[in-house]
C-alpha cells in the first residue's frame, strides 16, 4: 500500500498544486520508477537523459524541484547543477551510485540541497523531498513558531524555553523545528532524519532517538519535555501538553 502525503508529513492540503519534479538521469527506468511512485504523492514528474539536456530544461524555471544524477553522458551532474545555479535557486537533490563524502562534499558545496545514494528506498526519497519542498515554501524559513513556552526562530537559528536560550546543537534544533512545524502530526524516524541530514557525518537513523533524548533533556522541565511524544512503532510528534 502506497503511503498517503499525510503519513509522510506532507498534506495534500498544504501542497496545494501539483509539484513540478524535473528528474535528469540517463536511467530510464528509474526515472519511469520514480514517476510512477511519486504521483499519488503530488508530483508530476518530467525526464531528461543526458547533462545538456537537463541543464536547459531546468533552466526554464517550469520546475519546483530537480532530482539530479551525478553520471550523466554530455555533461555530469556537477556541471549541471553549476549552470543549474548559474540562474536558478530552485531547490537540487542529487543521486550518485558512489556516495563518497568527497562528492557529497563538491555536491553541496556546489550548492546542492541534498545528497542521496542510489540505495535510497523509496520512503527515504519522498521524506527527503518533501523536507526540501517545505523548506522552500515562502516564508516558511522565517516563521517564528511558538508552544508551550518554547519559541524557535529559524532564520536566526535560536531556540527559547520561557525566553531563555536553550544550547541546542545544529541537529537537535533542526529536529525541534521539524516538530513544531508538522503541526501535532506523527514524524518518522526516517523524516526526521531527512531534516538533519546535511549537518554532519554524525547523524544516522540509529541516533535519532539520542538526538531527541538529548533535545527532552535540554528543553528541561516536564511541562515542556514531555511536548516531544513518543507514538509507538511511527516516530515523534509535538504536541502542547496544555490543549491535550
Amino acid at each position: 500500500m502506497r503511503d498517503s502525503p499525510a503519513t509522510l508529513g506532507y498534506p495534500e492540503a498544504e501542497m496545494g498544486a501539483t509539484i513540478r519534479a524535473l528528474v535528469i538521469d540517463d536511467d530510464r527506468l528509474i526515472c519511469q520508477l520514480l514517476a510512477e511512485y511519486l504521483a499519488p504523492h503530488g508530483y508530476e514528474v518530467s525526464a531528461a537523459h543526458n547533462g545538456i539536456d537537463g541543464a536547459a530544461k531546468a533552466a526554464s524555471s517550469e520546475f519546483d524541484v530537480v532530482i539530479l544524477d551525478v553520471m550523466l553522458p554530455g555533461i555530469d551532474g556537477f556541471e549541471v547543477l553549476k549552470r543549474i545555479r548559474a540562474r536558478s535557486d530552485v531547490p537540487v537533490m542529487m543521486l550518485t551510485a558512489r556516495g563518497s563524502e568527497k562528492e557529497r562534499i563538491a555536491g553541496l558545496d556546489g550548492g546542492a540541497d541534498d545528497y542521496v545514494p542510489k540505495t535510497f528506498s523509496h520512503r527515504e526519497l519522498l521524506a527527503r523531498l518533501n523536507a526540501l519542498m517545505r523548506r522552500a515554501r515562502p516564508g516558511a524559513r522565517n516563521t517564528i513558531l511558538g508552544a508551550v513556552g518554547i519559541t524557535v526562530d529559524p532564520h536566526q537559528r535560536i531556540a527559547k524555553k520561557d525566553s531563555q536560550r536553550i544550547d541546542l546543537t545544529a541537529v537537535e534544533f533542526d529536529m525541534l523545528l521539524a516538530l513544531m512545524r508538522a503541526g501535532g502530526r506523527v514524524l518518522s524516524r526516517e523524516q526526521l532524519l531527512a531534516e538533519a541530514s546535511q549537518r554532519g557525518p554524525e547523524v544516522s537513523d540509529r541516533s535519532v532517538d539520542v538526538h531527541i533524548s538529548s533535545l527532552r533533556r535540554k528543553l528541561g522541565h516536564e511541562r515542556a519535555s514531555g511536548c516531544i511524544e513518543t507514538v509507538r512503532s511511527l516516530g515523534y510528534r509535538f504536541r502542547d501538553t496544555e490543549d491535550e
